[in-house]
């Protein structure tokens, strides 16, 4: 099976990410071993590139949530946190705090 993306054959699933975002993987993720100088200026070139493209950022997200889905599906498994009940203050904390 071939996935194409803007007309360009994406033959690894980094090559696939990277052509939907149209800039690759390690201007985002960074790359292992580099120094604080190197970061600041990546991160810088990801903020110009945001800046100059707002679209990105929800593609980015879409991308994330997509692999997710994919790869991780256990991390979509929320519960919600519920109260305890019967843990009331009672009324001489109520008339202290008062």
């Amino acid at each position: 099976m071939r996935t194409i993306v803007a007309g360009h054959v994406a033959v690894t699933a980094t090559e696939f990410v990277e052509l939907a975002l149209g800039t690759p993987l390690d201007l985002w993720l960074g790359v292992e071993g580099e120094s604080e100088l190197e970061r600041a200026a990546r991160e810088d070139a990801a903020r110009d590139i945001l800046a100059d493209s707002p679209e990105l950022a929800d593609r980015v997200s879409a991308v994330a949530a997509e692999a997710i889905e994919a790869f991780a599906p256990e991390l979509f498994n929320v519960v919600p946190l519920t109260r305890p009940a019967g843990r009331r203050q009672s009324r001489a904390g109520k008339r202290a705090a008062a």
